[in-house]
């Protein structure tokens, strides 16, 4: 088994701000400026355009000032690049003409990003994502970490998102446990409270008390000793369903953000059949709070 370094610290020099546009997507720009203003990284605010779908045969591109829907395109970014909330961060604006996914995804490895920002206006499934069926795509294939802003997640009044509660589930599985840097770097740089949660299957009744303190120390032995210098980790163990689990402990403790780990799929099927993939996506559509997913 693969041992993961629990004690890294996660450096952010590029935000990818993936946007269509739409009311969703403006409302979490100011969550990746946010994140940008804490670690001093730069944003690249991009937009993919559609391809034009009657054209089945590939034709030479129009002249940039001759194609309206590019010239659309950068109005849009514009205007987004000078809202308030962008203020000094450095930032560029970046188009391409292409399948969102792939375009975004091509952004991410040119530019070397350390993390994508994108929203959903979906409240149900992730196939309903603001960036549609390609959304998945992205989780699955991105290299680095994708933070998703959910339907149900309170718009930021300032750039000053306040993390002071972290929630980091896993099964125990090692492609959950690759988020948990992630989740303790965040921790540390925001002297943030960090729950860590394990749901599992119910069991019978004389079992319980002795198993969910065995489950209990392995979390514990997650955590490196130094980290309650900068954080209060703290250990939950519960018996119910993964996603209504850590949707109902998020609720109840307020929590800022959720870290939580996803695995790639080994199909190459728009849907991924994967378990940790289905609670991911009901996560992210129901979570009141930002998601940080981090694939395994």
């Amino acid at each position: 088994m693969q041992t993961i370094q629990t004690n890294k610290r996660i450096l952010v020099s590029n935000v990818l701000f993936a946007t269509d546009f739409a009311k969703s997507s403006k409302a979490a720009l100011p969550y990746a400026i946010a994140l940008a203003r804490q670690y001093g990284a730069k944003v690249f605010i991009a937009h993919a355009i559609a391809l034009e779908p009657n054209l089945s045969v590939p034709l030479d591109p129009p002249p940039a000032n001759a194609d309206p829907s590019r010239l659309d395109a950068e109005r849009h970014l514009a205007d987004l690049a000078r809202a308030a909330s962008v203020g000094n961060v450095a930032h560029e604006e970046l188009l391409a003409r292409g399948d969102v996914s792939n375009v975004l995804l091509d952004i991410a490895q040119k530019e070397n990003v350390d993390l994508i920002v994108t929203a959903t206006r979906a409240k149900h499934g992730l196939t309903k994502l603001v960036l549609g069926s390609n959304a998945e795509k992205i989780y699955r294939q991105a290299k680095c970490p994708v933070l998703t802003i959910g339907p149900h997640v309170p718009p930021l009044e300032t750039t000053d998102w306040r993390i002071k509660h972290i929630l980091f589930p896993t099964d125990g599985s090692e492609a959950s446990r690759a988020a948990l840097p992630y989740a303790l770097s965040l921790a540390e740089e925001n002297q943030a409270t960090l729950i860590l949660l394990q749901l599992m299957p119910l069991i019978p009744p004389a079992l319980l008390e002795g198993y969910e303190t065995s489950i209990r120390e392995s979390l514990r032995a997650l955590v490196p000793a130094e980290a309650n210098c900068w954080c209060s980790p703290e250990f939950v163990v519960r018996f119910e369903f993964p996603a209504e689990g850590i949707l109902r402990l998020a609720a109840e403790r307020g929590v800022d953000l959720i870290v939580m780990g996803v695995k790639k799929s080994s199909s190459g099927s728009a849907i991924s059949t994967h378990l940790p993939w289905a609670i991911a996506s009901q996560v992210v559509a129901e979570a009141e709070c930002p998601v940080l997913t981090v694939r395994g």
